[in-house]
């Protein structure tokens, strides 16, 4: 490398330095500056535009699980997101069980400019999940960034007692779900709702965004991304392809409430099938929820469930296929070639291929592989299927918060591969299996397992507050200063705001060459959980030009542009 190259290289990361200071008060990672179209014209962000977009990488974790790169004040944490709960929240320097101590947590010694108390640090924070590991704490306000999208007093739990394991340094979990799914919201609303409203519901109803809406691109292999505001250009070709389904309001639980509302991220299952051959769901509660079957779609689900009524007979179709112990789990020969299909609305149906719910062989006996779905016992909630990872790693999805009085939540799928796409055949899933590693440690019954019976529980919901499909409320959704653009029946998704995760950049080297790069957003070279100027500080993570920058910076004679 010449000494003028190092030197033009040196000094253009100088002057960008400098004109992130000077434009955003902080230095952060240049990595996640997207580009955003305005009308039908692609074009790069500027520092001094509103905050109302980003994208940002999602990245598959050791546990399944999919994470992504905040920042709490100005401190920089992964935490896991998540659309089936509504809270936010972090490992704090309070907690010392062993599985705090594995990961980076938020300092409390740390004077936060943004941090704000709530009742002197003595409202409770209390979490439980399914598996029944638990966190509790207190509940705070900090201002909670994405990209370049801050959600400013934002209501979280920093967490003092946990047995939660997290892995790959995550430190917690963005909720993403609705304000009525939040523990936070319950316990602090009362009087200051508008301090306690979860993560992307406070974007939407203090109308940061550009449209309240966020877009998700889950991959196994390679970095996904979270688009906030906006949707991702580079996975979805076509935006009038994408298929909307409304999402299921439900009635309020107890009296908390006194008018229905939105609950879950979760619609409404017309089908599934096996090969072609269709089969209508059999719903827990046929009555109560209008006689169809409620899918709830959640990127925090490493699986795919369904009532034990709906996938008996979905593997009734599969030969070869059986269940082999109490928690639902059943096997399918490994030279499996079969398809599933799940439908919603009116013949809407997306394809998963066997590499997409065969999760691997089985030690034991390396012939029969385990399989999505597991079937589960009924949820009194009414919420018969769970469609998670295996499912939306095979469409591109788009949450649609709603607006207040003028348009209901809404979730868009965008299917990632045709429909009529080849089906893979026995070579293909063994290859894939094999690269993978995909062997489960288990020992298989030698005998049939016989099909458990359960009763159907109370359903939670008071019923007594009526909820009605397709309704529009008049609160707790995105403020009506929004135009709407997804009603029915004039959907215009080539409306909606779009981001792009890759950057052309064309520059002039020392020798007078014309050199043209493409990058794609990457996660912020920083430390975790470490305040700027201590230790191990925020590290700006600027490589030779791999960067999304959209300034216009000339050096000489050597200009850097967005093509």
């Amino acid at each position: 490398m010449s000494l003028q190259w190092l030197q033009f290289r040196v000094t253009v990361l100088l002057l960008l330095y400098c004109v992130l200071c000077l434009g955003i008060g902080a230095p952060r990672s240049l990595a996640n500056i997207p580009t955003v179209q305005q009308g039908n014209k692609l074009i790069g962000t500027n520092y001094s535009s509103s905050n109302g977009f980003g994208i940002t990488p999602v990245t598959l974790a050791e546990d399944g699980s999919y994470y992504i790169v905040l920042e709490a004040g100005l401190i920089t944490f992964r935490a896991t997101i998540d659309t089936g709960s509504a809270d936010s929240w972090l490992m704090s320097t309070a907690c010392t069980t062993p599985t705090c101590m594995q990961v980076p947590r938020y300092p409390l010694q740390y004077d936060s400019p943004t941090f704000v108390s709530v009742n002197n640090n003595a409202s409770v924070f209390n979490v439980s999940y399914a598996d029944t590991t638990a966190a509790s704490g207190f509940i705070a306000r900090e201002a909670i960034q994405i990209s370049n999208v801050t959600a400013p007093n934002q209501a979280i739990g920093l967490v003092t007692n946990s047995n939660v394991t997290l892995v790959n340094d995550i430190s917690g979990i963005l909720g993403l779900g609705f304000p009525r799914l939040s523990e936070i919201y319950a316990s602090v609303a009362n009087g200051a709702s508008w301090a306690s409203t979860p993560f992307f519901a406070t974007l939407a109803s203090q109308g940061i965004l550009d449209y309240p809406i966020f877009g998700l691109s889950l991959t196994r292999n390679t970095t996904g991304t979270l688009a906030i505001g906006a949707i991702d250009v580079s996975v979805v070709q076509n935006a009038s392809n994408i298929v909307w389904n409304e999402v299921v309001p439900f009635s309020p639980i107890g009296t908390q409430f006194n008018m229905s509302g939105y609950f879950y991220w979760a619609i409404h299952m017309t089908g599934f099938s096996v090969n072609g051959t269709n089969l209508t769901p059999m719903p827990t509660y046929p009555t109560l929820t209008d006689n169809s079957s409620i899918a709830l779609l959640d990127v925090g689900t490493t699986g795919i469930y369904g009532p034990y009524q709906d996938v008996t007979r979905l593997y009734s179709l599969i030969s070869g296929s059986r269940l082999v112990d109490e928690s639902g789990q059943w096997v399918v020969p490994c030279t499996s070639s079969a398809t599933i299909s799940f439908t919603f609305g009116d013949n809407n149906t997306f394809v998963l291929q066997p590499t997409d719910y065969i999760i691997g062989p089985a030690a034991s006996n390396p012939g029969l592989c385990l399989s999505w779905p597991r079937a589960s016992p009924p949820s009194s909630d009414g919420v018969d299927w769970q469609l998670g990872t295996p499912f939306l790693r095979t469409v591109y999805s788009v949450w649609s918060y709603g607006i207040d009085d003028e348009e209901p939540p809404m979730i868009g799928l965008y299917a990632k591969s045709n429909a009529s796409a080849t089906v893979e055949s026995p070579t293909v899933v063994s290859a894939f299996l094999s690269s993978v590693s995909a062997t489960v440690a288990t020992t298989l019954p030698n005998y049939v397992l016989a099909t458990p019976s359960y009763t159907t529980p109370p359903y939670t919901f008071n019923t007594s507050v009526p909820a009605t499909f397709g309704e529009i409320v008049a609160s707790e959704l995105a403020t009506s200063t929004y135009a709407p653009i997804l009603v029915s029946p004039t959907v215009n998704a080539s409306a909606l705001p779009k981001v792009y995760d890759a950057y052309t950049m064309v520059y002039t080297n020392s020798e007078g060459q014309s050199v043209t790069s493409t990058y794609h957003v990457s996660d912020p070279t920083t430390a975790l959980g470490v305040p700027p100027g201590w230790s191990g500080a925020h590290v700006i993570g600027i490589p030779y030009f791999g960067l999304g920058i959209s300034l216009f910076i000339a050096v000489s004679t050597t200009v850097c542009v967005l093509s």
